[in-house]
């Protein structure tokens, strides 16, 4: 049985790291003047940044957290959603990319409700999007928290400074963490600091891969042996979750992805159009270098489980922390705990971020209110605020990281998706088509969810077919139907030259 030893490098090189991001994050705050440096960078991103800070902002606790977990728990599964993950990237750009960055030009946008509100001339548009946009930050925020936390927790246990951290005392933390840093500099510093992160996320992956086959013999080989021996399903192409589940997620992710908002206000960062050439095989580079964590860590975790080598694991989540305090060299779990710290602060500063601008620029203007005096000064609160309610969020919830985190993508895509990929290459799609597919997105994911967990009551779907899934193709529905059952309405005459090119 293997035991957990007692070492401090880990902790002292993930403070290590946070000294460096406290630092860039003072550099960013004397650079943050207005609420463009704030919101999207100054929109002077180069295409490596760029694609780094894409790569990042994927690759979030959920990733690098729940991701394991799924596979520890579920087996190959997981990977429909990862790889579509990528896939879903790929479609963004190419059906947003361009559209968006273009309309930004023109209208000087400074957010995604703000470019629909253009594209759509709604200010009804801006409203229900700034709100799905505020309600999918709370679900993506405690993903990050509760990524963190757990992860505090073990790196903690691991020092021996601490006899025992309690899973609050350690959301609290971090927490203040995330939002300390985010405060500080915005998407400036979250874009500056993500060239580090990106690094050390690769590099992370890479020492992973290398220290779970170091503990098998017959390398991996010898864990998928093991694995195959107890459950053949679990390496089968749909792991034990069946095909209709799998491919219903693989919808969701790869469709998905032209809704996170996280993903497509880049587009709104980057200096020249011309540089999405460059950004989009540089992200699927990167992209597909740092799934290695999610598969690896979950294969070899199942794997020591099922020899007897470690204990059964308390929660599928622990599966990453457990693998490196127990099986990695002091050193490389140092180096991997930051890279986890760096992917989830990363994540979580993109989207207070959003949620700040949705709170302070969108949601006011959506209802005919003059924008606040000091809107830079109320969008550090606004991300105080939301800092907060996802750590309630956060607390409040018993579910497993991965299932927050695909419950936050899964928010986004059925509210999302249509209005923006539809309605940026469709000239007939109109406000009224948006509206109603907005509200049928979120009625069917966090609305659901809130009646669910009210009245105790399990929502499941025939043959494991995923809810996110089913919201997404019914909000798609109801954005095609009312769209083409309502005359075309003419659009300003730079928006149709835009949607020509």
């Amino acid at each position: 049985m293997i035991a957990a030893t007692s070492s401090a490098l880990p902790l002292v090189l993930v403070a290590l790291y946070f000294v460096a991001c406290l630092a860039i994050g003072l550099w960013a705050l004397r650079r943050t003047r207005d609420a463009r440096d704030y919101f999207v960078a100054g929109r002077r991103l180069g295409p490596w940044v760029t694609a780094v800070a894409l790569f990042s902002s994927v690759m979030s606790g959920f990733a690098f957290v729940g991701g394991p977990g799924l596979v520890y728990r579920d087996g190959l599964s997981s990977m429909w959603m990862v790889v579509s993950g990528i896939l879903g990237t790929c479609l963004s750009t190419a059906l947003v990319g361009k559209r968006l960055r273009l309309l930004a030009e023109v209208r000087g946008a400074l957010s995604l409700p703000e470019a629909l509100a253009a594209r759509y001339d709604s200010e009804a548009v801006r409203g229900l999007s700034a709100l799905a946009i505020a309600a999918g930050v709370l679900a993506y925020l405690a993903t990050q928290i509760a990524a963190m936390a757990l992860v505090l927790q073990g790196l903690l246990a691991q020092s021996s400074l601490v006899a025992e951290a309690g899973a609050t005392t350690c959301a609290v933390l971090a927490t203040a963490v995330l939002v300390g840093y985010c405060v500080l500099g915005g998407a400036l510093a979250s874009v500056a600091t993500d060239l580090l992160q990106g690094a050390m996320m690769m590099a992370a992956s890479a020492l992973v891969f290398f220290a779970v086959r170091a503990q098998f013999e017959g390398g991996y080989a010898e864990a998928f042996r093991t694995i195959a021996e107890d459950d053949a399903a679990a390496l089968g192409p749909f792991g034990t979750q069946g095909a209709v589940t799998c491919l219903s997620w693989f919808f969701l992710f790869a469709l998905g992805g032209s809704g996170q908002p996280h993903i497509v206000t880049k587009n709104l960062m980057f200096r020249r159009i011309a540089d999405l050439r460059r950004i989009l095989p540089l992200t699927i580079l990167t992209g597909t270098i740092a799934t290695l964590l999610w598969l690896v860590l979950g294969v070899g975790m199942r794997a020591l489980v099922l020899q007897g080598r470690v204990e059964p694991l308390a929660t599928a989540d622990r599966a990453a922390p457990a693998f490196l305090e127990l099986c990695a060299e002091p050193w490389v779990a140092g180096v991997v705990f930051a890279a986890l710290f760096a992917a989830i602060m990363s994540t979580a500063d993109a989207f207070l971020n959003l949620g700040a601008a949705a709170l302070v620029r969108d949601l006011p203007r959506a209802f005919g209110w003059a924008p606040p005096r000091h809107e830079l000064r109320w969008a550090r609160v606004a991300t105080v605020a939301l800092g907060g309610a996802a750590l309630g969020f956060a607390l409040g919830s018993r579910e497993l990281v991965a299932f927050l985190g695909s419950f936050g993508w899964s928010t986004f895509a059925a509210a999302l998706v249509p209005t923006v990929a539809i309605g940026l290459n469709w000239k007939r799609a109109h406000a009224t088509a948006a509206c109603a597919s907005m509200a049928t997105g979120l009625a069917a994911t966090f609305g659901v969810e809130i009646a669910q967990r009210l009245c105790g009551v399990d929502l499941r779907l025939p043959h494991g077919f995923d809810r996110g899934a089913a919201a997404l193709l019914l909000s798609l529905l109801v954005f095609l139907v009312v769209a083409r059952a309502t005359p075309p309405r003419p659009l300003p005459r730079d928006i149709d030259m835009l949607l020509e090119l």
